[in-house]
């Protein structure tokens, strides 16, 4: 894989992802969950909140890069926030 630029933190990223999803599929099978219905008004499982969280943390992160530029780390501090209002409140 050498024509791939693989840094430490593309991997760690990529694992994040994989460990969320294995988590996230061990909760499913472990504790069955109906849907919900929050402020969107649509039923959303512990699955779909999750996606909306990536979806919306990326954009996230997209926009920091576009308007601020540096300080990324602290881009993380606002994803987390989102999530957290994501996975309380939708």
């Amino acid at each position: 894989m050498e024509w791939m630029a693989w840094t430490w933190p593309t991997a760690i990223f990529f694992m994040v992802i994989a460990s969320l999803l294995i988590l996230f599929t061990i909760l499913a099978i472990k504790f069955p969950e109906t849907p919900r219905v929050g402020i969107l008004r649509i039923e959303t499982t512990r699955g779909d909140r999750l996606f909306i969280t990536l979806l919306g943390s990326a954009f996230i992160n997209l926009a920091w890069l576009g308007l601020v530029g540096e300080n990324q780390p602290y881009a993380l501090g606002v994803c987390a926030l989102y999530a957290a209002a994501v996975f309380r409140w939708v």
